[in-house]
């Protein structure tokens, strides 16, 4: 079982608090630090105001050496196809190969309403997404020398020069996850390296990996390919007073997060996680939301991640 750290910026960090908490992930041992892509926060004020997902990643891939960088997930809705695959094959670059590509439907239209960004109905945005796939893993795969054409209903590419190329050779993993039913396990089966299940109970994780390799089934993919991953929020403590003190910190209540998230002790952790792993889970982002709170980070590598 691998654990990464996943922040939510929008909810109120400046890049210098995003790059201490990438740099005690990488210290303290995590599989890759990872950041939301969104523009308007949620249910907060969200100050000093939201950081873009694609700056901040190639900051941090000049700051950092070894750990893995990423987003859960980008939008398609944000940045055309063409242009997004050159910023994420210059991330992948600048970090050395150390780039995972989430990229999803988009759903908040609040924050495209904010910030002027087109908001398609969900079937426009689905069919957006699969040709933004197409057309970012083409520009990727093309040979060097050869250009790149792609006509579909929403993105044309004629004649591009497919330039430039992620330092990996395939390009950075692709992450696809979410709970549709048809749509996204169809998807993930065409495209990713990774399907994640976020915030699922173990039962519906389970069904929700069980999904896409039926899907990956259907078209003779061989569905072990794939990483199988989930969401929860983190909230761990040394103590009960420690475990309420970090869920007041993010407005939330101890016994819902028991329920709905990772939190409580680290033995009650390390147990819970185990449930996951039976599901099928091999891979866990730990949703982090007080990025002041360092010390958070360094208590669940010190005392969880040793004993998975």
């Amino acid at each position: 079982m691998e654990l990464r750290v996943f922040t939510e910026p929008q909810q109120g960090a400046t890049y210098d608090e995003l790059l201490a908490v990438a740099l005690a992930a990488e210290r303290c041992g995590y599989g890759a630090f990872f950041r939301s892509d969104h523009f308007l926060p949620m249910n907060v004020e969200g100050l000093p105001g939201p950081t873009d997902a694609w700056i901040t990643l190639a900051g941090l891939a000049r700051e950092t050496s070894t750990i893995r960088l990423g987003t859960l997930v980008t939008s398609a809705t944000f940045r055309r196809a063409g242009p997004l695959a050159i910023s994420v094959a210059q991330v992948d670059q600048m970090s050395d190969g150390r780039v995972d590509f989430g990229i999803g439907a988009g759903w908040f239209e609040e924050e495209h309403k904010a910030y002027g960004i087109p908001f398609p109905s969900l079937k426009e945005r689905f069919e957006l997404l699969d040709e933004s796939l197409a057309v970012i893993t083409g520009l990727w795969r093309a040979p060097v020398g050869e250009t790149f054409s792609y006509d579909g209903a929403h993105l044309t590419v004629k004649d591009s020069p497919a330039l430039p190329k992620p330092r990996q050779p395939h390009g950075p993993p692709i992450i696809i996850g979410g709970g549709g039913m048809k749509k996204t396990p169809a998807l993930a089966a065409r495209y990713a390296d990774e399907f994640n299940a976020p915030f699922h109970h173990t039962d519906a994780a389970r069904e929700a990996f069980g999904r896409v390799r039926t899907a990956c089934k259907a078209i003779n993919r061989d569905s072990t390919e794939l990483v199988y991953s989930t969401t929860l929020v983190l909230c761990c403590g040394r103590s009960e007073g420690e475990v309420s003190r970090r869920a007041a910190a993010i407005g939330r209540d101890v016994d819902e997060l028991r329920e709905n998230g990772l939190a409580g002790s680290p033995a009650e952790l390390v147990d819970k996680i185990g449930r996951y792993a039976e599901a099928g889970t091999q891979r866990i982002y730990l949703q982090t939301l007080d990025l002041s709170d360092i010390d958070h980070v360094e208590l669940v590598a010190s005392e969880v991640m040793p004993q998975l």
